[in-house]
């Protein structure tokens, strides 16, 4: 009866090591690729900056309204 039980206890042990292997390779392959998109970004700003940098975003702008409409707070 225990070693049934001890066999399962190792296949269930066995199965979570293996999750947290993928896991850690999937997170170890995401923060690789994400330092690279980080590293270009700042090379391109960089290289931006020295060219005479590039146009600022546009101003955000309101919700327009249609002409005679007054702001209703709720």
């Amino acid at each position: 009866m225990f070693t049934a039980s001890e066999q399962r206890d190792a296949a269930v042990h066995e199965q979570i090591k293996k999750e947290r292997a993928a896991s850690d390779a999937k997170t170890a392959r995401l923060r690789a690729l994400r330092l690279a998109k980080e590293a270009a970004d700042k090379a391109q700003a960089e290289s931006g900056e020295s060219e005479g940098g590039e146009k600022g975003a546009a101003p955000k702008r309101g919700r327009a309204r249609k002409p005679g409409m007054k702001r209703v707070f709720v």
